[in-house]
């Protein structure tokens, strides 16, 4: 008599993110790593070889990726804003179309979690008020305060937004499946939502619905450049990242969610509870995001197997996307597929570094041999 074939746990299916077809619901999260190179924060072959070997997740979604050089927040990290950056951008899709991987870029701009001496003439960063954040970034000379940023003014928001469009334009030529918005974890997108770091008066601040303008006019402009169906947000609700608060982010991104809804995105991205701690750091419900937005939805934090295969059986979430996994498991989904054991991550060499810690973890066929 045959045994029962056991059936494989549905995160390990292909499945379809608006127009992009995945082969499994691993979504490869974005992980500043502070390697791009120096000068012009181009991608290089080491960022090449670091995402080739990770293709075999459903969807990679690239790094953070500034729209400008006034977007740029940490040193080392790279842009979508030159032909430099565009063709090591470019060299990076084509390795991983090589492999049969999937990977989207996320567009960043970091508003008021910037230094002076990353912007433009060493101006202030900008920001929807003059409220500097209490929070760090990463300069040449190691982890400093955020400078005090400048209002941006009405009129200078279209250009902003053009930013947006122009970097999404790019990662087009550059090869990529679609983009995702950078608007979690206080930066600008995510300063614009908040009643703690937006005071505005005008039509950007005040209510909920003035507050999501800016996140809802970037969302319809990128959308002009890559069909709906290729497009995405990330968000944070109630994490304090780089010091972003609101006095009500439920009523705050239930609103959105509707209106990204509304807008027809591919996917919404929910950072779920606190970077780097518990997934219930604040009372939150995230089934509301769920049933709010139609589109695919994206859970986030603190994932091990077992909580990931339970989440998308239970209809919870569409793809489950990991961090720190994958930086030190470049075969993640081979390893959670067959339950094998994980490599550590080495914290310190998250950040800037070269090869050591960022391409050198081994599969797991170079450990066994």
């Amino acid at each position: 008599m045959s045994q029962p074939i056991e059936s494989v746990p549905a995160l390990f299916t292909p499945f379809k993110i608006g127009d992009i077809a995945i082969r499994n619901r691993v979504v490869m999260a974005p992980l500043t790593r502070n390697r791009a190179t120096r000068g012009n924060d181009a991608p290089n072959p080491l960022n090449v070889e670091y995402y080739s070997q990770r293709a075999g997740a459903g969807l990679i979604i690239s790094e953070g990726t500034q729209v400008s050089q006034q977007g740029q927040g940490y040193v080392w990290t790279p842009g979508m804003y030159s032909q430099q950056q565009i063709a090591g951008w470019k060299a990076v899709t084509d390795a991983v179309h090589a492999k049969g991987g999937k990977i989207v870029a996320q567009l960043w701009h970091v508003g008021r979690v910037s230094h002076v001496s990353l912007q433009p003439g060493n101006l202030p960063p900008v920001s929807p008020s003059p409220i500097p954040a209490k929070t760090k970034t990463y300069i040449e000379s190691g982890f400093a305060d955020v400078s005090t940023p400048r209002e941006l003014g009405i009129d200078e928001i279209p250009a902003v937004i053009g930013e947006f469009v122009a970097a999404a334009e790019n990662a087009k030529a550059a090869g990529f499946d679609g983009v995702e918005l950078h608007g979690a974890h206080g930066y600008l997108i995510d300063q614009f939502l908040r009643d703690d770091s937006n005071k505005r008066t005008d039509t950007y601040g005040g209510s909920i619905e003035n507050r999501v303008r800016f996140a809802l006019e970037v969302v319809e402009a990128v959308s002009k450049v890559f069909s709906k169906g290729r497009v995405g947000i990330r968000i944070s609700p109630v994490s304090p990242a780089n010091d972003a608060r609101d006095s009500d982010p439920q009523a705050l991104f239930e609103h959105l969610a509707s209106r990204l809804s509304q807008a027809g995105i591919a996917f919404i991205h929910v950072v779920e509870g606190a970077t780097r701690e518990a997934r219930d750091f604040l009372p939150f419900d995230y089934d509301a995001l769920r049933k709010a937005f139609k589109g695919a939805y994206i859970a986030n934090n603190g994932f091990d197997r077992e909580l990931a295969i339970e989440t998308i059986e239970a209809g919870r979430a569409d793809a489950i996307a990991f961090g720190r996994l994958f930086i030190a498991n470049p075969d993640l989904v081979e390893r959670l597929e067959r339950d094998a054991p994980l490599n550590t991550p080495i914290v310190e060499t998250f950040y800037g570094g070269d090869a050591k810690g960022y391409t050198d973890y081994p599969a797991l066929a170079e450990k066994a041999a």
